[in-house]
């Protein structure tokens, strides 16, 4: 058990030596904040779309062979959506609060963090898988938990505005393009798919540096403020993904989708709910420290899950 976690934690253990670095360089102020948005928006529309692409394209999808994975991935998240209402009602939260809870409960960094982690923990053949959930989770960030945040408010939901940032959003579209190109066997240029799997290949360490440096540059506040933050790392890290551990095994995903399942489960909070926050005016405080603490003791949650599934 001991060996099999130290196998787990060196395989994955190059990924969290990039946030490192980032974390290093910004302390040093070689880089600074600025750098995070830069980076970002090359990884949301160039490196990652081409990392997915390349990868469908080369693969022979078949939606029959997904489905389950789509169908259970997708009551994982609408069960932890909506879990924010009897967990915000227990705990007497604010309504900001419970709003943030809708992001927060279920949709971890499962393409900037998820994508090259399952990779390089389970292997190429993995990331077919960790591809579709990245797409699988999107519709529901920004279809379920949006209009949920937009219900509970002060505000009329922005029915246009939801559709508007799901059919826009490169990770989707690149998932849907790769799938029809896949699935129809249209042919592509040699030319063009070595192109962008050179982007593709660049996109690890770019979005990696990116979130070292966004984890850099926060303040970290009075350590008594982090209780509820440990708790909530607790709750969605290990709880949540234990849940579904048990609720999905035995119901039809081979053992790559099962794993690549939970992992996405169990991944750290991501920059795109914090960005969500930030939009919302939510508790932003609370998501950017849970993205911090979530992400330094995924160096040691991960390889635990790594060696569970397997």
């Amino acid at each position: 058990m001991i060996s099999s976690f130290f196998l787990a934690a060196k395989s994955i253990l190059p990924l969290f030596l990039v946030i490192l670095i980032g974390i290093t360089l910004v302390r040093l102020k070689v880089v600074h904040r600025g750098w995070v948005d830069v980076l970002n928006k090359y990884a949301l529309w160039i490196g990652l779309p081409s990392l997915i692409l390349v990868a469908l394209v080369r693969l022979d999808f078949k939606f029959s062979e997904y489905s389950t994975l789509i169908v259970m991935n997708s009551g994982y998240l609408v069960f932890c959506t909506l879990l924010a209402f009897p967990v915000s009602a227990v705990l007497k939260t604010s309504v900001k609060t419970r709003q943030s809870l809708f992001l927060l409960l279920g949709f971890g960094n499962i393409s900037y963090l998820g994508i090259p982690l399952i990779a390089n923990a389970l292997g190429s053949e993995a990331l077919p898988s960790a591809i579709l959930l990245s797409g699988v989770y999107p519709i529901w960030m920004f279809t379920l938990a949006i209009v949920l945040i937009e219900m509970t408010g002060h505000e009329k939901v922005h029915l246009v505005g939801i559709l508007k940032r799901l059919v826009t959003n490169p990770l989707l579209i690149s998932v849907i393009i790769g799938i029809i190109i896949s699935g129809l066997k249209i042919p592509v240029q040699s030319t063009l798919i070595k192109t962008l799997d050179l982007f593709g290949q660049s996109v690890t360490a770019v979005v990696l540096l990116s979130l070292g440096i966004f984890l850099g540059s926060q303040e970290l506040g009075r350590l008594t403020e982090w209780w509820p933050v440990f708790g909530l790392v607790i709750v969605t890290m290990i709880i949540l993904p234990g849940l579904f551990y048990f609720a999905a095994k035995g119901w039809g995903m081979n053992n790559l989708e099962f794993r690549a399942s939970i992992l996405d489960a169990a991944m750290p909070m991501g920059l795109t709910a914090y960005a969500m926050t930030e939009q919302y005016q939510l508790n932003a405080l609370l998501t950017g420290r849970l993205v911090i603490l979530s992400t330094l003791l995924a160096a040691v949650i991960l390889p635990v899950w790594i060696v569970i599934t397997a």
